[in-house]
């Protein structure tokens, strides 16, 4: 696999965003989803001086991207970690603060990509979906143990699926027979319970069945509620985050986390702000631009993707001199 053939989503768009925070000598950014390392190659081009401490719970893609940035040597940093464990991973690198944080979020193309890790619905592949191999519960294990009710919640929660009560029905009566345990079998269950006049305009029937199967098995959203937050907390005076969310459950949830600390928690109709009520964060990017046609056209993953970002103007003292271990 060519890793350099792999271009991110909205790159000059996050290096611009990021480089008024990390242009200096010492600077560190966090890339909280390494996947191939396309943002972190960019930024550790970029910024001379900048060390990137790239995150990934996938043990392939930390290597692939190892394995490209290494030309960067102690610059580049690789940490297998979930984002939500951000803290921890500075921690171990004796690095109170960081100046910059990124995520890329939803599946990389490296999962897509691959036949084995069974993230498509476009080919006969395993039902797997673990970003972790080394996780223990599958999406074929979602699908054959979990009960209706389960699975409707499921479908509808994570994948915002209006059949998800149908859908539900279907693979429980399939798997009586046999186990569901490949893409091309849960399509096949899928196909003849979605309307014609549901197919119009919506894409394939599979799609939002697989992301809703992904997200529960990953807990990517149980995880994202947490590392905004940790993330948010860990960034130095004026270090800035930036956030590529590819679904509105996603991105409502970033929204959310930055949104708060962006207002001020003084009750309304005091004459004077206490200080530690003032807002912490400010918003960089008006509402959540996404990409452009041309960007659209030569990639069509970044179609649904939405951009926040964030400065922090108020505590966390910009610090350095705490030596990487």
């Amino acid at each position: 696999m060519t890793t350099a053939l792999h271009v991110p989503v909205l790159l000059p768009e996050t290096v611009e965003l990021l480089r008024p925070a990390v242009s200096a000598e010492g600077d560190v950014v966090v890339d909280a989803t390494l996947g191939l390392g396309g943002h972190s190659e960019a930024l550790l081009t970029e910024f001379p001086g900048l060390t990137v401490v790239g995150v990934d719970r996938d043990p392939e893609a930390l290597a692939l991207a190892s394995a490209r940035l290494e030309p960067f040597g102690e610059r580049f940093r690789a940490a297998r970690a979930v984002y939500d464990e951000i803290p921890d991973v500075l921690d171990g690198l004796g690095l109170p603060l960081a100046q910059g944080v990124l995520f890329d979020l939803g599946v990389s193309s490296l999962q897509l990509d691959r036949d084995d890790r069974g993230f498509s619905y476009s080919r006969d592949t395993p039902l797997d979906m673990r970003m972790d191999p080394d996780e223990e519960r599958t999406a074929a294990d979602v699908v054959n143990t979990a009960d209706e009710a389960e699975l409707a919640r499921i479908l509808w929660t994570y994948g915002e699926e209006k059949l998800a009560r149908r859908y539900a029905a279907g693979i429980v009566a399939a798997r009586r027979t046999r186990p569901i345990t490949t893409s091309a079998e849960l399509v096949a269950v899928l196909e003849p319970l979605t309307p014609m006049r549901a197919r119009s305009g919506h894409g394939h029937p599979a799609k939002r069945v697989f992301q809703a199967l992904r997200i529960e098995v990953n807990r990517e959203l149980e995880v994202l509620q947490a590392a905004i937050p940790a993330a948010l907390d860990r960034l130095s005076l004026h270090g800035r985050i930036v956030v590529l969310s590819y679904h509105s459950l996603e991105d409502r949830i970033v929204k959310r986390a930055i949104t708060a600390r962006t207002v001020s928690t003084a009750p309304r109709g005091l004459p004077v702000e206490p200080e530690d009520a003032a807002p912490t964060f400010t918003m960089l990017s008006r509402g959540a631009p996404g990409a452009g046609d041309a960007e659209v056209q030569q990639n069509p993953r970044a179609a649904s993707v939405r951009l926040r970002a964030a400065e922090r103007v108020r505590g966390n003292p910009r610090g350095r001199g705490v030596p990487l271990r």
